[in-house]
């Protein structure tokens, strides 16, 4: 590990920006110290010494990101008069969020994440926790959906929430891949129109048993 120094007088979340808009756009393991400490205005040792290490500066930059950055798109899903509002929240601020011209495309939270395998499972495990309560945050508001008479009784609400993240991930991609607003909002309004027609269709008759 590089020499620890005395970091020098800096704004941190100044540089936490500086360093958020790195890993966003180059992920944990591609972002490299050099990257970093550029984009920063820090030298190695000062680096070093204000985060630990690179894992300590991208859980600050994390938490940066999930105060500032994820741009409301799942602190109002709680508090949506409906799951359809939740859902047309989710992924029309999405589309919002991911093309937003003053920032990197897509969500950090599924872009950054290195591969299961590689150098760095801890923060691979951190992202994918953040992740999984996403889903948990839907699960939980069509759970209430089902309790208020909204949803049937018989909806799997954690099949439902996994899909419209997985929906709301693959956003994210095409968002990287160079999709611009509109893109991403017709496919908002498409999983809209989708969660509206599963929702709208009646329950399969159970089988005959004879």
């Amino acid at each position: 590990m590089p020499p620890r120094g005395r970091p020098r007088n800096f704004d941190r979340e100044t540089v936490l920006r500086k360093a958020l808009d790195v890993f966003w756009r180059k992920g944990f393991e591609h972002a490299s110290m050099a990257d970093l400490t550029a984009a920063m205005g820090l030298n190695p040792p000062s680096l070093y010494a204000a985060f630990g290490s690179k894992e300590g500066l991208f859980r600050e930059v994390l938490e940066l990101y999930r105060r500032h950055g994820g741009s409301g798109i799942w602190e109002a899903v709680a508090d949506s008069a409906s799951a359809r509002e939740a859902v047309a929240h989710v992924l029309r601020q999405s589309a919002r969020a991911f093309s937003h011209e003053d920032r990197p495309p897509g969500c950090l939270i599924v872009l950054a994440a290195p591969q299961s395998e590689g150098a760095s499972p801890a923060i691979c495990e951190i992202l994918r926790e953040h992740r999984t309560r996403n889903i948990s945050v839907l699960r939980e508001r069509f759970e209430r959906a089902v309790a208020e008479g909204e949803l049937a009784p018989e909806t799997d609400c954690q099949a439902l929430a996994t899909y419209l993240a997985t929906l709301q991930h693959g956003m994210s991609i095409l968002a990287r891949d160079g999709a611009d607003g509109a893109t991403l909002m017709s496919v908002a309004d498409t999983g809209l129109a989708a969660w509206d027609a599963l929702i709208s269709r009646p329950p399969a008759p159970a089988p005959d048993p004879h």
